[in-house]
């Protein structure tokens, strides 16, 4: 099996590209790789009403203070706290339906399971504050329109579509601690907001042997603030490429950019929220059969600025499989 070679891989492909993936952001907690795991699906050829099931696990360290492009010491910049760790262990559960060649939507369940430190500094004591939660996050459901080009001469096949859905306030934001206070909003599984999602995505097989490549750009915004709280407005761009090493194994190479705007409210901490961040993930899938997949993908920072100080982490991982019904 070869895929991208084949007109049927490469319609699968493009079916299973605009599934979304999760941001990841920099503040003292919630945070989510931004590998796009959409790649690893191809080589599968979805039928009309067919069904696939993905789930992927999450590992992001966050112990890395920094401010702007530099890295800093634990308390060096004088903050109210001083974050310390945020460790967070993600779940993501997605489901996609193929209604045909032309449209699909899928969804995107995430439980979180993070612990989170930081030092309250409060009248000139110091008082360590923790929180350890696993709770479901934002559902997103995303519906998609595509369109194929065809290069006879060539003999190669391209997409592109269209992407549109919503970033439901499912998670909690109002998860306390066992002193019973209560996290920040940017720690908290869920924002309380609804999000408008809205974005593009190309993929298409490249002149070189088994090779091709994607590239999707997402903008998500929320409609408004709840209980004094708005996450800033994101725009993320990835750009894959992926080399068919056999016909079961592929070798997969990412650029994903993420830049996330400062968040408002009086629950907000605007001056500690948004940033630029630029990441290489490389990674591996394998085909178990022609339904099952498995896949593997380790991120790594290649340019990072925050407003103000945020926790940072030096690298994340994900391992996940997919099935189709």
């Amino acid at each position: 099996m070869k895929p991208f070679v084949s007109r049927p891989m490469l319609i699968a492909a493009a079916l299973l590209t605009p599934m979304l993936h999760q941001g990841a952001n920099a503040t003292c907690g919630a945070s989510f790789c931004m590998v796009n795991t959409n790649w690893n699906l191809q080589g599968f050829a979805p039928e009309p009403g067919s069904v696939r099931f993905d789930v992927r696990y999450e590992y992001i360290k966050q112990d890395q203070p920094m401010s702007g492009s530099d890295r800093v010491a634990f308390g060096q910049i004088p903050r109210h706290h001083d974050e310390l760790i945020t460790t967070n262990r993600n779940w993501l559960m997605g489901v996609d339906y193929t209604f045909n060649a032309d449209w699909g939507v899928s969804a995107t369940i995430p439980v979180v399971d993070r612990d989170h430190a930081h030092i309250h500094n409060h009248r000139g004591a110091q008082i360590l504050d923790t929180w350890d939660f696993t709770r479901v996050g934002d559902v997103r459901v995303i519906g998609r329109r595509q369109w194929m080009t065809e290069d006879k001469e060539a003999a190669r096949l391209s997409y592109y579509g269209v992407n549109f859905g919503l970033k439901l306030p499912s998670g909690d934001f109002d998860v306390v601690n066992s002193a019973g206070a209560r996290a920040e909003r940017t720690l908290q599984p869920g924002t309380g907001t609804t999000d408008i999602i809205l974005g593009g995505y190309y993929s298409g097989v490249l002149p070189f042997k088994d090779s091709s490549w994607f590239a999707q750009g997402l903008w998500q915004s929320a409609f408004g603030s709840r209980e004094d709280y708005k996450p800033g407005p994101r725009w993320t761009i990835d750009f894959g490429y992926r080399y068919e090493l056999n016909g079961n194994v592929g070798l997969m190479l990412q650029l994903n950019a993420l830049h996330r705007s400062r968040d408002s409210g009086a629950e907000a901490e605007p001056e500690d929220s948004g940033g630029k961040f630029l990441f290489l993930s490389p990674g591996i899938s394998v085909a178990i059969n022609k339904d099952v997949q498995i896949y593997g993908f380790l991120q790594f920072p290649l340019y990072q600025y925050v407003n103000g100080v945020q926790l940072t982490a030096d690298w994340s991982g994900l391992i996940g499989f997919s099935v189709k019904f």
